[in-house]
């Protein structure tokens, strides 16, 4: 039972995450590592090399500067011999599923859209279970990929520890940087999830999608964190815009996780009341922040902070305790949705046909360099028959 005396948000919502033993990594693979990409083309390097080094399928879902053609040739032009799919999505293609959700709140991204295209382009090729990697990423070491999927034997999605910038909203990367404690949890920019379950999980079209992800109708489902990641740094201060864009969904998200995080459930958050207080604690909170950047000894980088605060408590006076219901009733509506769609979608079609299902093959760039005809670059030649070498030498030893 929840606390119904203390609303406001909290530091950490590590007591929602499982703390498993190291998982086994024998005998469990990923099906494929997939990007939601919007940067330039080297900036996809990296997940290439984990896919290379896994033998597992690559799949760059591209927009913005990201282009799928010029992500092929970048990484065949770093001697990187992996099964590539790169696609250039302009837009929701006309078979995904039409969200309530995706209408209440537009976004200024198309993340969202990509990630769930990617769980329907996965279920339909006959994958189980896949990696999501963003292209600002850098995993240590490709057997913590191989242990997310071990844990996904016993949880329904994994991600990893970010180090180096952390995964905080503009409000959050403020209270770190005044001086509290905060914490961070799990995120999509590398998340394990399985694609061969009807659950209804999806990523709604708002800031903080992928915490959204992990709900069930009640409350978080099973999750864990395996291995680490690096986020590349970026400055959260330096455009008030991002403050003012996320504000809705980090105020959404802290809410559902802060009534979570004290023992109560989603539908505990379904009512005007709840979200009357938690609006008021959050900007409060704001306010508190603000006050104590104002003492700080000036600097660029506290004004910035300032300024970006003070548009995200702007956006804040602007979001109604109904709105808050509302967006979380159409979620659940959105998760029955999914759901059905999940259960209906052809599967085992293979990466091409499931292209075609979706009418994406005319936009996608393919290289099945890896286990596909011998690459024609001599290079590329020399590296697969030295990767085949040793993936024989590792069914050996492995027996």
């Amino acid at each position: 039972m929840a606390d119904q005396t203390d609303v406001g948000q909290l530091l950490s919502h590590s007591n929602l995450l499982e703390h498993p033993d190291t998982p086994d990594i024998v005998d469990r693979k990923l099906d494929a590592i997939i990007v939601p990409s919007a940067r330039p083309a080297s900036s996809l390097v990296h997940a290439a090399g984990l896919a290379e080094e896994l033998n597992t399928p690559l799949v760059v879902l591209a927009s913005r500067r990201a282009r799928a053609g010029e992500v092929v040739r970048e990484i065949e032009d770093n001697g990187i011999v992996a099964d590539v799919i790169a696609v250039d999505v302009g837009q929701a293609p006309r078979r995904m599923p039409d969200l309530e959700t995706a209408h209440l709140l537009p976004r200024g991204t198309d993340v969202s859209m990509k990630r769930n295209l990617g769980l329907l382009l996965a279920r339909a090729a006959g994958w189980r279970q896949v990696m999501f990697l963003d292209d600002d990423i850098t995993v240590k070491s490709a057997l913590d990929l191989r242990r997310t999927a071990g844990a996904l034997a016993k949880h329904a999605a994994v991600g990893m520890h970010i180090s180096g910038m952390p995964d905080n909203s503009v409000v959050c990367h403020a209270r770190r940087e005044l001086g509290d404690r905060q914490g961070t949890f799990i995120g999509g920019g590398a998340l394990a999830v399985p694609t061969d379950s009807d659950v209804g999980a999806f990523f709604p079209d708002i800031y903080n999608e992928d915490w959204f992800f992990l709900l069930d109708n009640a409350q978080i489902r099973p999750v864990t964190l395996v291995g680490e990641a690096i986020q590349l740094p970026y400055d959260p201060f330096v455009d008030p815009a991002r403050a003012r864009e996320e504000e809705l969904g980090d105020t959404l998200a802290e809410g559902v996780f802060a009534m979570l995080s004290r023992r109560g459930t989603v539908q505990d958050t379904l009512n005007d009341g709840y979200w009357v207080d938690f609006l008021k604690a959050r900007r409060d909170l704001i306010g508190d922040l603000l006050r104590r950047a104002a003492e700080r000894a000036p600097s660029q980088r506290l004004q910035h902070m300032i300024v970006a605060l003070k548009a995200a408590r702007g956006r804040s006076f602007l979001i109604e305790p109904r709105e808050c219901v509302r967006f979380l009733r159409a979620l659940r509506r959105d998760q029955d949705v999914w759901a059905e769609e999940m259960r209906q979608l052809k599967t085992g079609l293979g990466i091409h046909g499931a292209l075609s299902h979706f009418n994406l093959r005319l936009s996608a760039t393919i290289r099945l360099n890896r286990t596909g005809p011998a690459p024609k670059e001599s290079r590329l030649r020399q590296q697969r028959k030295r990767l085949e070498a040793e993936d024989r030498r590792l069914a050996v030893t492995s027996r």
